[in-house]
């Protein structure tokens, strides 16, 4: 018989099985939150050891509960989060995760999940991201989400509404899916060419490249920024980058995204965000330990047909697929 303060084997696995439910739901939230696998698997972990060792007899909804449990612990995570971003070599960019089959977001919406939306989040403050993706991304009440992040409703209806109003101006004129994979297509192939007048083509006046290298490998410690010089900036370097360079596609955070090998190793996923003003954020993910999970969950993708036709920009700004 087990003591009579631990909770009998038939009861952990009735916890494990609730838990084991809600567990996709958690890992989407923690993710979207902090930008990392990594921190968002300990978050969960986390979570997990909580609900173990709770009074479940108490606990009248067990998904509001993990929730909410889920959410403030990345609250606080995120706090430390920034604080170590603040000596992070160069820029940060978050650890892309294969969607391909949604093996581990398991979310309801591809909402706030988009590489250059999570970058765009770091601005907010760690509530209003909260907030956000709780609103945005799961679609939870007001009510419910004012109890979570221990706010008035009308405060946490602010705070919706001005993360809502930082995110609007970078997803307004985005491109959907298919029209952002042409683009990319067309972008490599003129990259590994290194033609200026291609790339410069394809570029909105504003284009920004970032490149993360956390440090741990060489990569630009600025962001690159203006259409001819990230043109030329690519053009410098595309005789030795592009040697013996594997290209594979994957679709990283719900959007096609192409990760570059040699030897075998991934040493860089590459992705873009556009608007029909032409491709403005390229993003290459080069830390290592950022590449791994998506590396090891990749099968074997075709390899980027980059013997299309010319270089063009976008017409009007499509809707998102759904």
């Amino acid at each position: 018989m087990p003591a009579p303060d631990q909770p009998s084997a038939a009861a952990l696995e009735v916890a494990a099985s609730v838990f084991a439910s809600l567990r996709s739901r958690l890992f989407g939230i923690a993710y979207r939150m902090l930008g990392s696998s990594a921190e968002a698997e300990d978050i969960v972990q986390e979570a997990w050891l909580r609900w173990q060792t709770c009074d479940r007899d108490a606990v009248r909804d067990p998904g509001a509960f993990l929730a909410t449990t889920t959410t403030r612990l990345a609250i606080n995570a995120l706090r430390s989060a920034r604080a170590r971003r603040e000596t992070y070599i160069g820029p940060w960019l978050p650890e892309p995760v294969d969607t391909s089959a949604d093996p581990a977001l398991g979310a309801e919406t591809g909402e706030a999940l988009e590489l250059a939306i999570l970058v765009l989040m770091e601005k907010l403050s760690p509530t209003e991201r909260a907030a956000y993706v709780l609103r945005e991304a799961f679609h939870y009440p007001y009510e419910q989400i004012a109890g979570i992040v221990q706010a008035t409703e009308d405060n946490t209806r602010q705070l919706v509404s001005r993360a809502r109003k930082r995110v609007a101006d970078r997803r307004r004129g985005s491109v959907r899916p298919t029209e952002q994979r042409r683009l990319l297509t067309a972008f490599l192939a003129a990259a590994r060419k290194g033609d200026f007048s291609a790339l410069e083509e394809l570029f909105a006046s504003e284009v920004v490249s970032y490149s993360d290298g956390g440090g741990a490998v060489r990569a630009a410690r600025h962001p690159v920024a203006g259409r001819t010089t990230v043109a030329k900036f690519l053009v410098a370097f595309a005789p030795t980058f592009w040697a013996g360079a594997e290209l594979s596609w994957v679709e990283a955070n719900g959007r096609p995204s192409v990760l570059i090998s040699r030897d075998g190793t991934a040493f860089v996923l590459v992705t873009i965000s556009a608007t029909d003003h032409g491709i403005d954020q390229i993003m290459w993910v080069m830390n290592p330990a950022k590449l791994a999970s998506i590396s090891a969950a990749k099968s074997t993708p075709t390899e980027p047909d980059l013997s299309g036709g010319p270089a063009r920009r976008p017409g009007p700004p499509l809707a998102q697929d759904a």
